[in-house]
């Protein structure tokens, strides 16, 4: 570091005393601490004369030939500014109402959740390699696959994924090194952005993805559906809740699939509705993937979120990522370990599952503490919170006139309807009233101009309810 950012740091904190002439021992760079002389040193050991020629396979066509393009370093006290002020352009749920779901979900989180994940012990999402020191994460990997198992009603879990989406990728994969055939039917009530990713993950795969259209209840066209199963068909995946928030009718779909003999894959996004419905499980599902963000984890812009991963016993070697299980060491004494990882780094690259290397424990751990909290009456009681507050919102902004209860079948908290005038303009208006509005539909589905999907959980009151009602009526009485 030089004299003149040792300065400027200075000259930016007024909390610190300013020397005039600087003396040893500086204060070391904040980002890269390496000095000229320790990178000179390094190239010198590696054996080359200059940064450049690392890159040397590169090919000179497509190397940069010039900085990137990034504003001048700020000392860290322009830094909190700039950032408290990129903050203060949010719209923060804790100072709004909001009616915004599609996947990621404003519920309640303990206090006592926060408190015990930032613990050091745990205040990390990297892999516990060693049992001898990792006791207490691979403790809570095992119960956190546990209470998987037990919410979605399926035999195995893994330690976790990175989100919903990668998960249901990383399933449909699965079911095709299972079966081996080719085509996979998928319903367009999936999360538009979790079939995006899905798109993306198969693409060179050699698997074709049928997308089967939803009927005016909201729920998978199931005619199309079984016109579309056949022996090539892997796999028939279906989410639950769908994404406007109806039920699917997974009985039906099962027979489809079985009939076929094909994989039956259930996409969970919302899983306390598990609290109330009837688990994937019990419907035969053979594999079941979803988004743990609403167990305890908070919005965080969108990430970091964890996927949940949960198969039935046969098909244990086949799944990705990693588990984690329990035994006895020399002396019998209880210890957990990780015990199944089916990837590229601790199993020959080409008879690995996935290239996935990093759950995300943290989170998952957010998920273990949240549903040991709750407990099985718990989860039951905050679903029907959930499910009869969206009902009541559900039957209220039904019977507005100039509105429209777009599927007549039956959802848990989310639910779609179509407005009489332009979305953006009535987000708008919801905004300057301190109300954060549905998604619009016609982002993903072009067809459903003006509707809005609306979630409603715990966290809503009945006057946040008739706030929002009240705000809609009067929409329909101004021009």
């Amino acid at each position: 570091m030089g004299v003149w950012e040792w300065e400027r740091i200075y000259f930016h904190t007024p909390l610190l005393p300013y020397p005039h002439t600087p003396t040893p021992p500086y204060p070391r760079m904040r980002y890269i601490p390496n000095t000229d002389k320790d990178r000179q040193e390094m190239l010198k050991k590696i054996g080359v004369q200059s940064v450049e020629e690392l890159f040397s396979d590169i090919p000179e066509s497509i190397r940069l030939k010039r900085k990137l393009n990034l504003p001048a370093a700020l000392s860290e006290k322009e830094l909190i500014e700039e950032l408290k002020a990129l903050s203060a352009l949010n719209t923060p749920v804790e100072e709004y109402i909001s009616f915004l779901g599609a996947g990621a979900y404003y519920h309640f989180i303990p206090s006592l959740i926060n408190h015990l994940v930032s613990r050091s012990e745990f205040y990390t999402a990297y892999t516990p390699y060693q049992p001898e020191i990792s006791q207490g994460t691979l403790q809570a990997i095992f119960e956190y696959q546990t209470l998987i198992c037990q919410l979605t009603g399926m035999e195995v879990a893994n330690a976790s994924m990175y989100d919903g989406s990668t998960g249901l990728a990383e399933a449909v994969l699965m079911a095709h090194r299972i079966n081996e055939r080719p085509e996979v039917i998928l319903s367009t009530g999936i999360h538009p952005e979790y079939r995006m990713v899905l798109k993306t993950y198969v693409k060179h795969f050699g698997i074709t993805i049928r997308e089967v259209g939803f009927t005016e209840k909201g729920t998978t066209d199931l005619e199309v559906c079984r016109s579309l199963t056949n022996p090539n068909t892997s796999a028939v995946v279906v989410q639950y809740p769908n994404f406007f928030g109806c039920i699917e009718d997974l009985a039906r779909v099962s027979r489809m699939a079985k009939e076929a003999g094909a994989l039956f894959i259930v996409v969970v996004t919302e899983p306390i509705a598990l609290g109330i419905l009837k688990a994937p499980g019990d419907f035969g599902a053979d594999i079941v993937v979803g988004e743990g963000q609403s167990l305890g984890n908070p919005l965080n812009f969108g990430g970091p979120y964890v996927g949940f991963f949960a198969v039935r016993q046969e098909y244990l070697r086949k799944m990705p990522g990693r588990l984690a299980g329990e035994t006895t060491d020399l002396e019998g004494k209880r210890g957990y370990v990780l015990t199944l990882s089916t990837r590229e780094q601790h199993i020959r690259r080409e008879k690995a599952t996935s290239n996935i290397c990093t759950n995300e424990a943290l989170c998952a751990l957010i998920n273990t503490i949240y549903l040991c909290t709750l407990g099985k009456q718990g989860i039951r009681e905050l679903a029907i919170q959930n499910l009869q507050k969206a009902h009541y919102a559900r039957q209220t902004l039904g019977q507005l006139k100039g509105y429209k209860l777009l599927f007549d079948g039956p959802v848990f908290n989310e639910f779609v309807i179509q407005t009489p005038r332009p979305l953006p303009e009535i987000n708008q208006i919801l905004l300057e009233n301190k109300i954060i509005g549905g998604l619009d539909l016609s982002r993903f589905y072009p067809e459903l101009t003006n509707c809005m999907l609306v979630c409603v959980t715990e966290n809503h009151s009945k006057g946040h309810i008739d706030n929002l009602v009240e705000v809609l009526k009067k929409l329909t009485l101004t021009p």
